[in-house]
């Protein structure tokens, strides 16, 4: 996230640990409270610990075993939290909710380490835990402590504490001034949230994202919006510890409270582990259909296909298929990004993929869409990112029955097709279909750019279909690294300052070159890569930051509805121009791709 630089009023609150040596023993008889600390790591961390008291809320019996358990009674600082979870490894615990014990036990701060990672470079947030515990059981059948409620105005609407580094080093958390600093406050006590709304489909495993803020950053179906840097707040994952997996789309409810544990998950973001969920509440939520295109409109569209192979399943060549005959409503382009060559994830030297096409061209005949011509350039073997061995390329798929295309020149993976003037002054590629800048080190283990001459009742139309480099490597933007890095931003921006100057290449030949540049940008609406190729909207207009706030997305990840996908149109073909997201996929837990694709209907 973009955040705030640390303020010397701020900068106070951050401390490096304590230089002189910690005694490894803490006194009998310490408060859960005492042993969470007001920070977000234990002040108590590598000790042990006797006697912690606690009512058992709530029991975990698949890896990580243990239990959470809470103080009976509250104490009066908000910055720290009355609950733990207490790791029991191997050994399933064979304590109960209602149960009173007491613990003896190590604190350990957990903290998961993914591929590649370590502690310090992880950007996850430790768990405060106890464990190797000794537990005694003194009384069975107490009252749980009441769950915190999280309310709409529980949660403050910063997402991130407004320092800069490592948020672990906070000594005192201040709940009302961030949505980190708040959920931290309560990790491991029972929280509640009223029948909240579910802002992303549940997954294979089960989990779904709720909001507890469902009239904040709403989308049109009730997802939660990214319109900044600045994370939705309301965001929250949930998890079953009763294994069900209910399948919920975006936009359903629960019909009562979540509540259970407040944890933080080994995927990132805060998540609750409720022992069993509410019934599910259905929106009805169905795919959204275009609007065909008119004699005099050409249609371009967009779909990111994710990773399609020729083994890929019927189904999904057929709901593929659906979906842009139905959905899309047939259109005359469409920039198809993420065609696997003929031997999918295989790497075996393979970069043809006219199978893959071949298969998609007849699904779409068979489910009673036009009989798609196509063009496109195979990469050179392993050079263009994406799944190892699949040799991933954008594929112009184009009806030409209501359009030509220009074929020009010689294609081939290393050839770069430049503006040049045509007949009557008009602007044409020297190279059609063709690369833009292929050997830029911009592009480098990325998507190069396809460029296409169309013609549409004798106008000239250029297409380009983009797949920028994807966010791999960022840090996660839930993470404790503040704001978090995104390393990938700068190849971004790279790959959109040599498209932009293509562009401009091109309207400096014939300034109203009617152009429309369509794909998978990997970033947002309103990062600085989609700000440089579109010159700040003066050379180019994405269209998607012209819809209604509520409609501006594409993809939805970790319970976020963001814009990864764009159309830009040029200012010839910005007049009169209608354009449609079309929500079939990422916001469903049935999906065919994890991407929504997109239209545009313009008059050359």
């Amino acid at each position: 996230m973009t955040l705030l630089s640390a303020t010397a009023v701020l900068a106070a609150s951050i401390v490096a640990a304590p230089a002189q040596a910690l005694p490894t023993q803490a006194p009998p008889g310490v408060a859960i409270a005492a042993v969470q600390g007001p920070g977000f790591v234990s002040p108590l961390a590598g000790q042990t610990v006797s006697g912690v008291p606690g009512i058992v809320t709530t029991v975990k019996t698949t890896s990580p075993r243990g239990f959470w358990m809470q103080s009976a009674v509250p104490d009066r600082d908000p910055s720290t939290s009355d609950g733990i979870f207490v790791f029991t490894g191997s050994t399933s615990p064979t304590v109960a909710p209602g149960d009173a014990v007491t613990v003896a036990a190590t604190v350990t701060e957990y903290r998961s380490i993914g591929s590649g990672e370590t502690d310090t470079t992880t950007p996850d947030l430790s768990v405060t835990e106890l464990t190797k515990p000794v537990v005694t059981v003194t009384s069975s059948g107490n009252p749980l402590p009441a769950p915190v409620t999280i309310t709409p105005f529980s949660v403050p609407s910063r997402f991130s504490p407004p320092v800069s580094g490592n948020i672990e080093q906070i000594r005192r958390a201040t709940p009302a001034r961030s949505a980190q600093e708040f959920l931290e406050a309560h990790e491991g006590e029972r929280v509640s949230v009223p029948s909240p709304r579910i802002i992303a489909p549940s997954n294979s495993f089960g989990d779904v994202y709720i909001t507890s803020k469902p009239n904040s950053d709403r989308s049109v179906h009730g997802g939660a919006l990214l319109s900044s840097y600045n994370l939705p707040t309301g965001r929250i994952k949930v998890t079953a510890l009763d294994g069900s997996k209910p399948v919920m789309n975006t936009g359903d409810r629960f019909a009562g409270p979540v509540v259970g544990p407040l944890d933080w998950s080994n995927f990132g973001g805060y998540v609750i582990d409720a022992p069993t969920l509410p019934a599910v509440v259905s929106s009805g939520l169905t795919p959204t259909v275009a609007a065909k295109a008119s004699d005099a409109e050409m249609s371009v569209a967009t779909y990111n296909v994710e990773n399609l192979a020729p083994g890929d399943s019927a189904a999904k060549y057929a709901a593929l298929a659906r979906g842009i005959v139905t959905n899309l409503a047939s259109p005359d382009v469409v920039t198809v990004e993420e065609v696997q060559d003929n031997s999918g994830a295989t790497d075996d030297g393979t970069v043809a993929a006219d199978a893959t096409v071949a298969r998609l061209t007849a699904a779409i005949s068979a489910a009673g869409g036009p009989r798609y011509d196509h063009r496109g350039i195979d990469p050179v073997n392993d050079t263009d990112g994406g799944q190892p061995g699949g040799n991933i390329r954008t594929v112009f798929l184009f009806n030409p029955s209501r359009v030509s295309f220009v074929d020009r020149g010689a294609p081939s993976s290393s050839a770069a097709t430049v503006a040049q003037r045509g007949p009557a002054g008009r602007v044409q590629l020297s190279v059609s279909p063709g690369r833009i800048a292929p050997a830029d080190p911009a592009w480098k283990d990325s998507r190069k750019p396809l460029a296409g001459e169309f013609t549409f009742r004798g106008r000239t139309v250029v297409v380009v279909g983009n797949h920028f480099n994807s966010k791999g490597g960022d840090q996660s933007a839930d993470g404790r690294f503040q704001p978090p890095t995104r390393s990938s931003e700068t190849q971004r921006a790279a790959q959109a300052s040599v498209e932009n100057a293509w562009v401009r290449s091109l309207q400096a030949i014939d300034p109203r070159a009617a152009i429309v540049i369509a794909g998978d940008l990997n970033d947002y609406q309103f990062s600085p890569a989609v700000r440089t190729l579109t010159g700040s909207g003066s050379g180019l207009t994405d269209l998607i930051a012209t819809l209604p706030r509520g409609q501006q997305y594409t993809y939805v990840y970790s319970g976020v509805s963001q814009v990864l996908d764009h159309i830009l149109v040029s200012r010839s073909l910005r007049t009169g121009a209608r354009y449609e997201v079309i929500h079939l996929n990422a916001e469903f837990a049935g999906q065919t791709s994890d991407h929504d694709p997109q239209v545009v209907r313009v008059r050359p």
